[in-house]
């Protein structure tokens, strides 16, 4: 009994699907199933979770791609950096354009998000560019990172992950990575809430050197790059911002 798969009722399966995407559903009988459902069942993770798929599916369920199609400026700067061929992984690559980018550039992309509407858009973007790009609906936070896998990870603007989550994601990402591979990380700092351009109200999912260097200050050839500029992607990201973008390569 205990190695039988669960058969949840329609409503926990669809919940599951909604707060865990790409996540299997526990076995039978264990400690796992009843604290993997106590999780997604208790009422302040379930409406975080909730809540915030909503927000990402409202903001992405527009003709429109929220980000523009085209790469991030700092993404698109490290293209020298890349590799030639290679496996990359985009996290919370939502409607697609850094993704698409990569592949471009001759990588074999794996492109994560938790929003539907987004990969909808992400797919049609990569037909429209005539790349293969393999899009996985999965929680970034959650998600089991394959082990040395990915020569490129990159992650750009995922600033929607508290503390704890961002934890958890950069731990993935690090695991993810192949030995000498590129981490590529992008985001917004404390002082962008003074230019409302873009990005979270809660400070502390913005970026910093020190976290940054706590994270990932045992890679090699770590390069940061602190700037306040003007940035135009898409709708959603507009004006003078200030970011902070690092490169480093795993040992």
């Amino acid at each position: 009994m205990a190695d039988r798969p669960c058969i949840p009722g329609e409503d926990l399966r669809g919940l599951w699907r909604a707060l865990l995407p790409g996540t299997p559903f526990p076995v039978c009988g264990t400690p796992e199933l009843s604290n993997a459902v106590a999780e997604v069942l208790n009422p302040t993770s379930l409406e975080t979770s909730l809540s915030e798929l909503e927000r990402w599916e409202t903001r992405y369920a527009v003709p429109d791609y929220a980000f523009g199609k085209e790469p991030n400026h700092f993404l698109a700067s490290c293209k020298a950096l890349l590799p030639g061929s290679g496996k990359a992984l985009a996290v919370a690559d939502g409607e697609g354009r850094n993704g698409v980018w990569l592949a471009e550039q001759g990588l074999d992309v794996v492109s994560i998000d938790f929003s539907p509407s987004a990969q909808k858009k992400a797919r049609a973007l990569a037909r429209e560019r005539g790349v293969q790009v393999d899009f996985r609906q999965v929680d970034v936070h959650a998600w089991d990172y394959p082990a040395d896998a990915f020569d490129v990870v990159v992650e750009i603007f995922t600033q929607f992950s508290s503390p704890a989550e961002r934890a958890a994601k950069w731990a993935g990402m690090r695991r993810a990575l192949k030995s000498g591979g590129l981490l590529i990380v992008h985001g917004y700092t404390p002082k962008q809430p003074d230019y409302g351009t873009g990005g979270p109200k809660e400070l502390a999912n913005l970026y910093t050197r020190p976290m940054l260097e706590e994270a990932f200050g045992d890679f090699r050839e770590v390069t940061f790059v602190e700037e306040e500029r003007e940035i135009h992607e898409g709708t959603s990201h507009g004006g003078m911002s200030a970011m902070i973008g690092l490169t480093a390569r795993k040992p």
